[in-house]
């Protein structure tokens, strides 16, 4: 299988395919692929919504909305082999909100016509589809209820949380984020300031809920969802 097989059975709802159907998808519908894009590029706003189906190769999106006095809250974090986009048949809800690169990332696209016709023919590639939007939806609507109403300790927490579970590396507490972010990155990431992210951090990782390094954040998995379950607070 060349490279770009290879990749194609990698992203999430393409990796049950046979390698047949791979193959047919490659040659209806060849990927377009994007330079690199920077750390912290901005690839669409609301004013600018992307037509089609994206796929991300390699790095991590961060989408987000910005409320009417200027705040960011994260509507979800996206990273390799997830996608994004609207199509005919499907939203994946990406319409309306801010998307940018949390590090170098590489995304390519899917013309939303061939893929149309090819996915008319394979109803259970359809309801994987389907599956993904769900998930995503879910993820989205979680995070910005936890990023909007809970308090700074529970935001911080939550977001912490989830990306560990998202980009974490190994499986033993505490599990490292595979991701460098610094106070000011989280702040915007949730609508707070950076002093105020700091002093909670400092309490977070006091408290046993968090390891943290120069851009680098390690959370205790068990011990962190038992505090957001318990709504427990800084001590």
């Amino acid at each position: 299988m060349d490279n770009k097989l290879w990749y194609l059975s990698k992203v999430s709802i393409f990796e049950a395919l046979a390698e047949q159907d791979l193959q047919e998808l490659d040659q209806i519908a060849p990927m377009t692929h994007f330079d690199a894009l920077p750390k912290g590029t901005l690839i669409q706003t609301p004013d600018t919504n992307r037509d089609g189906l994206f796929f991300i190769k390699q790095g991590k999106l961060r989408l987000y909305k910005i409320s009417l006095e200027g705040k960011q809250f994260t509507a979800g974090i996206l990273g390799k082999g997830n996608m994004f986009g609207e199509i005919d048949t499907f939203s994946f809800g990406t319409g309306g909100i801010y998307i940018e690169t949390l590090e170098e990332t590489m995304i390519c696209s899917i013309p939303r016509e061939q893929f149309e016709a090819f996915l008319s023919k394979r109803p259970e590639l359809a309801m994987k589809l389907l599956a993904e939007f769900s998930t995503l939806l879910r993820e989205r609507d979680e995070m910005l209820e936890k990023l909007a109403f809970g308090d700074l300790r529970e935001r911080v927490l939550h977001l912490l949380l989830k990306l560990s579970e998202k980009f974490g590396i190994g499986k033993e507490d505490p599990v490292k984020i595979d991701l460098a972010l610094t106070h000011q990155e989280i702040a915007n990431m949730i609508g707070a300031t950076r002093e105020a992210v700091t002093v909670v951090l400092n309490e977070l990782v006091r408290d046993g809920m968090l390891e943290t390094g120069r851009k680098s954040i390690a959370v205790y998995q068990a011990g962190s969802r038992s505090c957001l379950e318990l709504g427990c607070k800084s001590k």
